[in-house]
């Protein structure tokens, strides 16, 4: 029996709707990515959260539930890595019931998710993203911090094509010195394979992964490297609060995207609520904190006061991070959640 919910349209302070809902179910992750997770700080001895202190599946659809009655239509489950966690189906399906959720998707990085594509889809997940930052093994293994080559990425990404976890995309977080150099070899492989690569500057979240601004490589960079061996052209948004930047292949074979948060900032458009695993409500990838929901969920706060709660927070939002970073003082950095604890 599908859940139904009425829906409202609840605006921030600039009157962006809540359209997002990004849920972390867990801060572990199987890799060890420089750029979010490096190995030197997440190492063996490094304490993730304990079990008790995760929203369990049943507390995580209540309140997305509640999200989707003031108007939140797309979720997408992260991490860490969402697929580390036990039985993640269990709680797809549970999701899958609510009626209002147009898109229902998960971001991994397709190390487990040849085993589980399946299960996924049969519980009612729509569609994947996974991350995949070059097709050179050596470049690879180097960027995830474990050593894994891509071939069981790509088999993870065949496996779900397989099973109709579609439309598929990639996404590629860009490094100059790091990666940069096989950009148009990765935008090449899945360009014959129908897929679309979204490339992603690399960003300040959190405050661990050494960010430098020489360390970006800028959109039009990136789309200069791509035009130089398959031309390209600009194309519009799907729709408002789309995070990347659409490009096509002139000779009608695809496209990809790019998520500029760096160089072109999305703030005006950002649609986009965050959830973390132990139940922190964010209203921007590069908040420094968030608002507890858990506490009054588990202290008996009935639906009612859920959900004023969450409206309260978005009515007053006024996050504009990107488009303030470049008026912040470069040695004053702010403190900011990391990317591993709410997602991308």
């Amino acid at each position: 029996m599908t859940a139904a919910v009425t829906q409202t349209t609840t605006t921030d302070v600039f009157g962006r709707p809540m359209r997002d809902l990004r849920i972390s179910v867990t801060d572990r992750c199987n890799f060890r990515c420089i750029y979010c997770m490096p190995a030197e700080i997440f190492g063996e001895r490094y304490h993730f959260l304990p079990k008790p202190e995760l929203l369990t599946f049943e507390e995580i659809t209540r309140l997305t539930r509640t999200f989707v009655k003031l108007g939140v239509q797309k979720v997408r489950l992260t991490g860490g890595e969402p697929l580390v966690r036990n039985d993640l189906h269990l709680l797809v399906a549970q999701l899958a019931k609510i009626k209002g959720i147009e898109d229902l998707t998960l971001t991994t990085n397709g190390y487990l998710l040849a085993q589980q594509a399946q299960t996924l889809k049969n519980a009612g997940l729509h569609r994947v993203t996974v991350s995949l930052d070059s097709m050179d093994d050596e470049v690879f293994k180097h960027m995830n911090g474990r050593g894994f080559g891509t071939a069981r990425v790509l088999q993870g990404i065949e496996k779900a094509e397989e099973v109709g976890l579609q439309p598929i995309k990639i996404n590629a977080v860009v490094q100059r010195g790091m990666n940069d150099h096989t950009i148009a070899d990765l935008a090449q492989f899945f360009k014959t394979k129908g897929q679309i690569v979204r490339f992603i500057e690399f960003m300040d979240v959190g405050t661990i992964n050494g960010w430098r601004m020489e360390q970006v490589v800028s959109a039009d960079e990136i789309v200069a490297l791509i035009n130089a061996v398959n031309p390209v052209e600009p194309i519009e948004a799907n729709y408002r609060g789309e995070v990347a930047l659409r490009y096509r292949y002139r000779d009608g074979s695809g496209e990809f995207g790019i998520i500029a948060s760096v160089t072109k900032p999305f703030c005006g458009d950002c649609t986009r609520m965050r959830l973390s695993p132990e139940g922190k409500l964010f209203t921007c990838l590069f908040a420094n904190d968030g608002l507890d929901l858990k506490a009054p969920m588990r202290a008996g706060a009935t639906d009612e006061e859920l959900e004023g709660i969450v409206a309260s927070l978005w009515g007053r939002r006024t996050d504009r991070y990107s488009e303030e970073r470049s008026s912040m003082t470069p040695d004053l950095p702010r403190p900011k959640v990391e990317m591993y604890h709410i997602g991308g």
